[in-house]
């Protein structure tokens, strides 16, 4: 029986990150680091926050915010930990115990039934946080191609294939971090004057010309992607919609029915037009995202700087970011963010060094007359 891993450690304060050797004892997890250094942590206080699908990552968090981390890529640690520690292994994914198909149909059978019941009993955000997380990925992508279609229809999207690259450069630099996700990331670019930017189900950002139009460099851009990355990866847009959603759209996400994902997609675009996220959501999506940066070595203060232009026009009454809500303030969350960047000291690299950030700019065609508004905030 395997009793010892390999993976890598992350302090949560700096993107170091640590080769270390992770060791099964009675009462907590022995992680030796490449330096010497012995970590215990015990079972009770681990957070697994990924690793539950077949062929992803294991990653365990411990501590309070910003987290440390522990990434393991052998996916028979779980299964080991089931086996040798029983006892301690509950609040850890069991592989062994992977939905399969005949469990799916019994939870369709049960969905109706368990939907009232969890709205009745715990209230609709309380039953989609227990909900979004046996959301299938493959339901989640359907359900963001049909609201693309509504939020950035084709005529409206900026498609000029060499500046759109430099885009998701800045996406695939920062999730090189992330270890895997089923998730398949695509950028779309829309050509109204917006300062918005959102993220939608299955792996979806959209950026507004008006947002590009105010970034000063890549950095800046890049805050905003970690931030609407970290919404996606966190499920918080799924959470969110299950939140606003029918009955009949949560039983088809619970149980991945696709039969009428064009109408719900039209459904789920009129609600992501109205909604807000949670004050949980938002600083979460802030930190994680400010993390996301400093493991991928990139500037952080490319993120405050767009922070503060976003106040800039918060004061002159603009409709600001979605992400920009009214709670928490930007204020507030401008010197939370900076506190953290204070505490997790580390070094950057200028992002695209050899691009005119003004060229990116230059990615939707000229417009001869105004487009019509979409009612996205």
């Amino acid at each position: 029986m395997q009793l010892q891993w390999f993976g890598y450690y992350l302090d949560g304060q700096s993107a170091n990150r640590r080769s270390a050797k992770i060791y099964l004892e009675a009462g907590h997890l022995r992680i030796d680091l490449d330096d010497g250094a012995l970590l215990n942590w015990p079972y009770g206080t681990i957070r697994q926050t990924q690793g539950a699908y077949a062929g992803e990552q294991v990653r365990l968090e411990y501590g309070a915010e910003p987290a440390q981390v522990l990434l393991i890529e052998d996916l028979s640690f779980l299964t080991s930990f089931h086996q040798v520690l029983p006892n301690r292994a509950g609040g850890f994914h069991n592989p062994a115990k992977r939905l399969q198909r005949f469990q799916l149909t019994i939870v369709a059978g049960c969905a109706s039934v368990a939907l009232l019941l969890g709205t009745y009993f715990w209230g609709i955000p309380t039953f989609a946080m227990l909900a979004a997380p046996w959301v299938p990925v493959s339901w989640e992508e359907k359900l963001g191609d049909s609201m693309i279609e509504q939020v950035a229809p084709a005529e409206l999207r900026c498609s000029d294939p060499q500046r759109l690259a430099k885009i998701e450069e800045l996406v695939k630099a920062m999730l090189a971090t992330q270890g895997e996700t089923e998730y398949r990331f695509k950028i779309h670019v829309v050509n109204q004057p917006i300062f918005n930017a959102l993220a939608a189900p299955g792996g979806h950002i959209v950026i507004f010309r008006g947002l590009l139009d105010r970034t000063e460099n890549a950095e800046e851009l890049a805050g905003v992607l970690a931030h609407e990355l970290q919404h996606i990866l966190k499920r918080h847009v799924t959470r969110s919609l299950l939140e606003y959603a029918s009955t009949s759209f949560l039983v088809a996400a619970v149980i991945g029915d696709v039969s009428g994902i064009v109408s719900f997609g039209v459904e789920a675009a009129q609600m992501l037009a109205q909604m807000r996220f949670s004050r949980q959501h938002e600083s979460e999506a802030d930190e994680a995202g400010l993390q996301m940066l400093l493991a991928s070595q990139i500037d952080p203060a490319g993120m405050i700087a767009f922070f503060e232009a976003v106040r800039k026009e918060e004061g002159q009454g603009s409709s600001a970011l979605s992400f920009i809500a009214s709670h928490p303030q930007t204020e507030v969350r401008i010197a939370r963010l900076k506190s953290l960047i204070a505490a997790s000291p580390s070094g950057s690299q200028k992002l695209l060094p050899d691009y005119s950030w003004e060229d990116i700019k230059k990615i939707c065609p000229a417009v001869e007359k105004p487009a019509k508004s979409l009612k996205i905030r």
